[in-house]
């Protein structure tokens, strides 16, 4: 079938993980809705990333989740993309100058999930069972649950670290529920936490989408697909953690939600070790949603003090 020769209406930019691929698709198709042009018009470039490639070491080794976006990132610098699709949590806490993070799809189910083939949850595992996970804050928030279970750093994909608890090699894992969902893997979640007891990450179920500052263009045409709720969540929830200079290097957990004009915010920090941890909360309007996380990650890290994130 002949291409045609017209230049693409939007170009994205994605990392090539299916969840990844999911989340672009998802934004083509609400683009190509709101704008009515057709799919094939709103062009997809596949970026591999430093994270993609590093897959033996755990992040806060290697430089922390900037390295799920700096190539993608490049790529809107150098005009090769309009516009970058990520997942919220993957985003360093402060961007590049000259790129903002224009709109958010409408977030999914924000909740952790337990995957076990043994036992439903985690209450359950027997003492020296081995849980993995990519994530310092759900390793952290499983010691801080039982410090008598192992803990073990694991990387890939989704499909990948199911497959390391069902050959065996870890006793659990946990994943958020919303990537599963997404990839019509929900079935594989054996039991799902209480956000309540166990506060997601910064971000968790939510898509972000960023474009360089100067492009009025690509911001209009993202105004059209923006979910409003979500971005102010997102925007409580990063102001929460730059306020903690957070990055993948600290167990960190925030989650805004909105009740009409209303937000609320919770904040959590962790040891890694599980063995201490501060939680705050706020409300208020939801039109003050980055000063009031500024404020709650201030006073987590006054209360953590200088050392609380050292080794």
């Amino acid at each position: 079938m002949a291409q045609s020769s017209s230049p693409p209406f939007v170009r994205i930019g994605t990392r090539g993980s299916p969840l990844a691929l999911w989340q672009a698709h998802e934004t083509q198709k609400r683009l190509a809705a709101a704008h009515g042009v057709p799919l094939d018009a709103i062009a997809i470039t596949i970026i591999k990333t430093s994270g993609d490639i590093i897959q033996d070491r755990p992040l806060s080794e290697v430089g922390g989740k900037g390295l799920f976006t700096k190539e993608i990132e490049q790529a809107l610098f150098d005009e090769t993309v309009d516009l970058a699709v990520h997942s919220a949590k993957d985003m360093e806490t402060a961007l590049p100058d000259g790129l903002v993070l224009t709109a958010c799809l409408p977030r999914e189910d924000v909740r952790d999930a337990f995957i076990c083939k043994k036992v439903r949850t985690l209450a359950e595992l027997p003492a020296g069972a081995v849980v993995g996970t990519a994530s310092l804050r759900r390793g952290a928030m499983v010691k801080r649950l039982r410090p008598d279970i192992t803990v073990v750093s694991i990387r890939g994909n989704v499909d990948t670290r199911i497959r390391k608890v069902e050959s065996g090699e870890v006793d659990a894992t946990l994943l958020a529920l919303a990537g599963l969902k997404r990839l019509g893997l929900a079935d594989h979640a054996t039991s799902l936490f209480d956000p309540e007891q166990f506060l997601p990450a910064v971000g968790q179920g939510a898509v972000a989408i960023e474009c360089r500052e100067n492009d009025t263009r690509t911001r209009e045409l993202l105004a059209a697909i923006d979910d409003g709720v979500t971005r102010t969540a997102l925007t409580a929830e990063r102001a929460f953690l730059g306020a903690l200079d957070g990055s993948c290097r600290t167990p960190i957990a925030g989650h805004a939600t909105l009740s009409g004009d209303r937000l609320f915010l919770r904040g959590l920090i962790v040891k890694t070790d599980g063995s201490v941890a501060h939680e705050t909360s706020r409300e208020g309007a939801a039109a003050d949603a980055a000063a009031l996380g500024a404020d709650a990650g201030r006073e987590l890290k006054v209360r953590g003090g200088p050392d609380f994130f050292a080794a």
